[in-house]
């Protein structure tokens, strides 16, 4: 039989990458994961049938994009955490895994697409977030406020809560966003201020910190919501200096979490924080005021925000009996 050679295969375009400015980076080292960092595949029926109506729709979930350790369990309960503006980021932040480039052309029937699958989920509250969208000039924030009305009108009793990107150099944009009231506007801060040279470049903190504060100045009723990833070479000083910084934004509920290094090509991990150490910082971050403190290995901003909000609901309540 001939054995046929393709002449060709050198001039056969080369697949995208996913990461091209990260692809001459050096390698560093991943570490091996302590045992109560590891979680099973999943295989579940409820996964499967989540996955059905996100593919069958052509929807976007950070939950795949960014490789979140906790999908087999979330989506196991239908809790899908949609991600708008396409899957392609403006920004090439060195912790996450999104795919970064030059994004496509918003669809303008994504909102609707959203709010059928929420209905068709039967979700009683709803975590959106996007990629940044830098191009836009509004980096996105109509586009969030469509996602926001479509739910709103399908499903009139779904609480919904936002994770959005910085609209850094924006002008208006976080104000439209807020005037869409959701229930809860979520923007995390990422890391400590030392870190954002390396980890989060094109951020700024005192911007993303500005932000949330902005939220309660215009609209104290929502709630605000930020995250930290612990594991990249930041101090339990520095850690709680961002809790005071949030504490004087009148953020309410902060989520921490351990940073798991998607590549050899992303930031390295420093070290593993242990259970007793994120219990601690849930202890400090309950005493300096927060109303909800969500801190263990495998937190990350939407884990549990179904029944986190009601935690919420009940601890305002609390606070001002």
């Amino acid at each position: 039989m001939a054995t046929l050679i393709d002449t060709n295969k050198n001039l056969r375009p080369k697949p995208a990458l996913r990461h091209p400015e990260k692809a001459n980076r050096p390698d560093t080292e991943i570490l091996r994961k302590p045992a109560w960092i590891r979680v099973k595949a999943p295989t579940s029926k409820g996964y499967a049938e989540t996955r059905k109506i996100v593919k069958d729709k052509g929807l976007v979930t950070v939950c795949e994009e960014a490789g979140c350790p906790n999908i087999g369990e979330c989506w196991e309960k239908s809790h899908a955490t949609f991600m708008i503006l396409g899957e392609i980021c403006t920004r090439a932040c060195a912790f996450c895994n999104v795919a970064t480039g030059l994004p496509q052309n918003v669809d303008a029937y994504e909102p609707t697409k959203i709010a059928e699958a929420v209905k068709e989920m039967g979700l009683q509250h709803v975590v959106i977030t996007s990629v940044d969208r830098d191009d836009l000039k509004d980096g996105g924030a109509q586009h969030f406020v469509d996602v926001i009305n479509a739910i709103r009108s399908s499903s009139p009793k779904t609480t919904i809560e936002i994770l959005t990107p910085d609209f850094l150099r924006k002008e208006g944009a976080v104000e439209t966003v807020i005037d869409a009231r959701p229930d809860v506007f979520n923007h995390n801060l990422e890391t400590v201020p030392r870190l954002y040279l390396s980890i989060r470049p094109g951020a700024r903190y005192y911007h993303s910190m500005r932000l949330l504060e902005r939220v309660k100045e215009r609209d104290p009723s929502q709630f605000t919501k930020s995250g930290l990833m612990v594991g990249l070479g930041e101090t339990k000083e520095e850690v709680m200096q961002v809790m005071d910084d949030m504490r004087s934004a009148g953020i309410d509920f902060l989520t921490i979490g351990q940073y798991l290094q998607p590549t050899r090509k992303h930031a390295a991990v420093k070290r593993f924080v242990t259970p007793e150490e994120f219990k601690a910082y849930e202890t400090i971050a309950k005493a300096k005021g927060f109303l909800l403190v969500s801190a263990s290995p495998l937190t990350r901003s939407s884990y549990h925000a179904d029944s986190d909000f009601a935690k919420l609901q009940m601890a305002r309540k609390a606070r001002h009996a």
